[in-house]
């Protein structure tokens, strides 16, 4: 699953995991069985629909005076089409611009201020329409560039920058979130995936009612101030987290690769060619048909009582209109793959190893024994980190991951090489495991740790109201909120012989993408204190350097870590490397723009 994240502020991007709570820290293996048919079923939930179709969950737990809420909305990316991708991770910046009561001086002067900024907007588009024409002709090379826009447009953008300018002077920034701090309102955050967007915060208990006003008021009456530069920022974070990291735009071309048909082809962050384009009217379109509350589910974790919260929920929810139309069936489906791809790129990265396999969508029956073979290869004590990096050492580092989405499924191994080896061997090492594990039963002391380490995870998440919150909205967004449970307690139940045959059954030559990554000829080697970090860790510290390099302020810095240390005590452990890491820089950086202004 890629998730892009507004934490706070929207569009703050973070660590590739916003569900990181959901796979807490495992305790040491043991070859005895810890589970029970009760073990995994997870705490009471109370489920209830408003008469719009409006989902509610209910988990009241009085253990603290707080309650964990969110909301989910049952559309990603994937429910995108080409010419709008990326418009579900733009909503979740739109989504923080307040509402007729909240962000604004006087409503109707940003009634006014929008109208004029559309009317502007079609004739720039007309602008823009021509040069699209003009790129094809080859009558210019880049349609981006500020040298391709016409003395016209840049006429017509000085006067929309005028409005903007007008319409923040009438704006009081960022109140959404300054409403909910002042009332003691905790881990403000939103993210997006292919298949969902979830806003979500804690509030203390006594202040219920006003995450029921506050979300169903942005719900009924949003106000998309400043969409337009809010879109800017959206395709500068493409910029950043795409075309300025050393592997961003070679995995946006093997994710197309992989994919033949499905949706999935396209990033959450959606295409350059797409992004600079949306119109407001595309997004008010695609909002009044997936933001509906018949396509939303609500999640409530915490010290409060039920039919009181189900009295608020039919205040303040059940007033929202239902949507006009259902959401449509997600017809399109991934082909069965009748040949291995291959992909390889020289980038400014240590040698690598990527192999992914198509496999199920997250309601399949064959999900629980797929995850129980990403975790007999993954961690400290599995296969993978066991064979390819202490035994044979062909390997820095090595991680399984089983991403059942909506409607399919990918299974994906990444590998760094260990200096002196070359990819192509580090490839043909983890073949070897997975033929391994087609040919032999896994042990009965084996597969009991590994159900064991996945169990202790889940109990983990069940004691905390946060993450219990997530696992049940994420799993809702999926297919159902049960599927959380019922998969914990089939994991409980998978044979060594179910682990034999899916990899069997998925793990087949012809069913798979192979992406080999070498270091570029001109490429800077690898700090040494990056090795060893899992591949979305470098990721996320790629993009965060990225991010550095672009501020020019001492207080732009010093606002970017104090944003990383409030960020550390949310991670799990083997996080806290690279955010030290980045955050190591950005006081390196700090220092230096300091020095210069002396």
């Amino acid at each position: 699953m890629t998730l892009l994240f507004a934490s706070g502020r929207p569009g703050r991007r973070v660590a590739a995991a916003v569900l990181c709570g959901l796979a807490l820290g495992a305790l040491a293996n043991v070859a005895v069985a810890i589970a029970s048919p009760a073990a995994a079923s997870g705490p009471e939930v109370r489920e209830h629909v408003l008469s719009n179709g409006m989902k509610f969950l209910l988990v009241p737990r009085h253990l603290a005076p707080t309650v964990a809420a969110g909301w989910v909305a049952r559309v990603g990316s994937v429910n995108e089409r080409p010419g709008i991708t990326g418009i579900s991770h733009l909503f979740e910046h739109m989504m923080f611009k307040g509402t007729r009561t909240i962000g604004t001086r006087d409503y109707a002067l940003d009634e006014r201020l929008i109208a004029e900024q559309e009317a502007l907007q079609e004739q720039m588009r007309a602008e823009m329409s021509a040069q699209r024409l003009a790129l094809r002709r080859g009558e210019i090379d880049e349609i981006a560039s500020p040298e391709a826009k016409t003395p016209r447009y840049r006429a017509l953008e000085a006067k929309f920058d005028s409005l903007v300018a007008a319409q923040r002077e009438n704006m009081i920034k960022n109140e959404f979130n300054l409403v909910l701090q002042k009332n003691g309102a905790t881990r403000i955050n939103a993210f997006t995936s292919e298949d969902m967007t979830f806003y979500f915060w804690s509030v203390p208990a006594n202040k219920l009612e006003l995450w029921f006003w506050m979300e169903s008021d942005r719900l009924m009456n949003p106000v998309f101030r400043e969409f337009y530069s809010e879109r800017d920022v959206v395709y500068e974070e493409r910029r950043l987290g795409v075309e300025s990291t050393p592997l961003g735009k070679f995995r946006e071309s093997f994710d197309a690769m992989f994919w033949d048909a499905s949706p999935y082809t396209w990033s959450v962050i959606g295409y350059a060619s797409d992004l600079p384009f949306i119109t407001k009217a595309q997004a008010d379109e695609y909002y009044a048909f997936y933001y509906a509350p018949n396509n939303i589910c609500a999640v409530l974790v915490g010290d409060f009582d039920p039919e009181q919260a189900l009295e608020l929920a039919e205040k303040y929810f059940g007033r929202i209109p239902r949507g006009a139309r259902p959401v449509p069936e997600m017809i399109t489906m991934e082909p069965r793959q009748p040949a291995e791809k291959r992909f390889r790129a020289a980038a400014e990265t240590n040698p690598a190893v990527t192999a992914r396999w198509h496999t199920v969508a997250r309601v399949h029956r064959d999900v629980p024994a797929l995850e129980v073979l990403a975790e007999l290869l993954n961690g400290d004590t599995g296969r993978l980190k066991r064979n390819l990096v202490l035994g044979q050492g062909i390997a820095t580092s090595a991680r399984a991951a089983q991403d059942a989405r909506k409607y399919e499924g990918m299974f994906e191994i990444e590998a760094d090489c260990k200096d002196g080896h070359a990819p192509e061997d580090l490839e043909l090492a983890l073949h070897g495991e997975l033929e391994r594990l087609q040919r032999e039963t896994v042990g009965d002391d084996e597969l009991q740790s590994v159900k064991n380490r996945y169990l202790t995870r889940t109990y983990r998440q069940l004691d905390n109201g946060f993450f219990l919150m997530l696992r049940y909205g994420a799993a809702e967004a999926l297919g159902s909120w049960r599927d959380a449970d019922r998969i914990d307690r089939e994991i409980q139940a998978v044979s060594a012989r179910d682990v034999q045959r899916v990899a069997q059954q998925y793990f087949r030559p012809e069913n798979r993408a192979v992406a080999i990554w070498t270091r570029a000829a001109d490429a800077t080697p690898e700090d040494p204190a990056l090795a060893g970090l899992p591949p979305e860790a470098k990721t996320m510290v790629q993009r965060s350097l990225a991010r550095l390099d672009g501020l020019t302020e001492a207080a732009q810095v010093q606002d970017m870590i104090g944003r990383l240390e409030s960020m550390g005590g949310q991670l799990p452990p083997q996080w806290k490397p690279a955010m030290d890491y980045v955050r190591g820089k950005a006081q390196q950086k700090l220092a230096e723009l300091q020095g210069a202004d002396k």
